[in-house]
């Protein structure tokens, strides 16, 4: 049997303002494409088919319009759904899809039952692990102590190997969980956790030939066996580095006989420039990246003028602008009523204000002189009056 291993699609996730549909649907286009030429037999998706609890029509669309795709080219899915899902509505008539071979597991009662699918060395048992809440699920287990994602997924886990020790066979657990290397905790005291993450051992998944994880936008492989395939597009700067595609399983007689990755196209490149806003718009070196997403890093001293508009001018797609001002935001730490207070002239007053709104640069000596003439003329003009 042959599985192509995704995740985390996000149908109907916008970046940074602009909608990702078409540009997902080019890639499911291409992946499509690659089921039909690779022979798949069953294509998972572990997690996060939306990326929001009530999506719009168009996502919808463009599921059922690739669902429809893939099974076109024969093979079969197993679906569960992600912590953005809305459990009730991707689970929508499951029952019937099922018949027409899309399995979409959502409800967290079907834990520990498997999807069997037979190939030409008997029965492979898909064991979905829809996004399970420990608030929500302690209601279906009653009596387990459930607290944590480490705990939940321990207690699920335990589940689907009684039932593969009662079948034997192949089998392939599908999970959407943040999962790491890291020491299992004895008992309930305290749950692991990684930055705001509730992190599950990755001792808590053996046994299974294959476990397709999701949740975590990039590649990675935690063991041979237990791997995350990432998004099928890039939805943030920080995972402009990280390569889009899919894990290929091959599943013999006896296991997993092989994995292959296989990359995706990427519609538009993601891609951070540093530089002033003139260097920007000026050095050729940058050319390249006028049709890719931009997120422009500028470290002029002061904030310029207009920047987004006249960067658009040369790159159309740029997203976001971060201010990073060469040498760092410079401050005497007095705020702006702390220099109103201790001036000890309106000359004085105006420079502080400068000053304090770019970023620490004092006024030059033509603006000093400029200063100077219009505070002349002001204090003139309330003498006559």
């Amino acid at each position: 049997m042959r599985i192509l291993h995704t995740s985390d699609w996000h149908i109907g996730r916008t970046f940074h303002g602009y909608a990702t549909l078409d540009a997902l649907r080019d890639v499911f286009a291409a992946l499509v494409a690659e089921v039909r030429d690779r022979e798949i037999d069953v294509v998972v998706v572990a997690g996060d088919v939306f990326d929001s609890a009530t999506p719009s029509a168009a996502a919808f669309e463009l599921l059922t319009e690739t669902l429809e795709e893939i099974r076109g080219t024969g093979a079969k899915l197993v679906v569960t759904s992600g912590n953005h899902d809305s459990a009730a509505r991707l689970g929508f008539l499951s029952p019937l899809l099922t018949s027409a071979g899309v399995h979409i597991v959502t409800d967290a009662r079907s834990v520990g039952t498997p999807l069997t699918i037979d190939d030409a060395h008997g029965p492979v048992h898909f064991y979905g692990l829809p996004y399970l809440e420990p608030a929500i699920v302690r209601s279906i287990w009653p009596g387990t102590d459930l607290r944590t994602q480490e705990q939940t997924i321990r207690h699920a886990m335990t589940l689907v190997n009684a039932d593969r020790a009662e079948r034997g066979g192949r089998s392939v657990v599908v999970s959407h969980c943040f999962a790491g290397d890291v020491q299992p905790t004895d008992g309930v005291e305290r749950e692991i956790r990684q930055g705001s993450l509730d992190v599950v051992p990755l001792v808590d998944f053996d046994g299974p030939d294959y476990v397709a994880l999701g949740h975590i936008h990039g590649r990675s492989r935690l063991a041979e066996n237990v791997r995350y395939s990432g998004a099928p597009l890039h939805y943030s700067f920080g995972e402009g580095s990280k390569p889009r595609g899919a894990w290929i399983v091959d599943l013999g007689a006896e296991g997993v006989e092989g994995i292959d990755w296989l990359d995706l196209p990427i519609p538009r490149r993601l891609v951070t420039l540093r530089g002033t806003l003139d260097e920007l718009l000026s050095d050729a070196a940058y050319a390249p990246h006028a049709d890719d997403w931009v997120c422009a890093i500028l470290t002029d001293v002061n904030p310029p003028l207009e920047p987004m508009r006249r960067l658009r001018e040369r790159f159309a797609h740029c997203a976001t602008i971060q201010l990073a001002p060469a040498g760092g935001i410079r401050s005497d730490q007095r705020t702006f009523r702390e220099r109103v207070q201790g001036a000890r002239s309106d000359g004085d007053l105006v420079h502080d204000f400068l000053v304090h709104v770019r970023n620490g640069e004092a006024a030059t000596d033509v603006e000093r002189e400029i200063i100077g003439d219009v505070v002349s003329v002001h204090a003139a003009a309330e003498a006559r009056a």
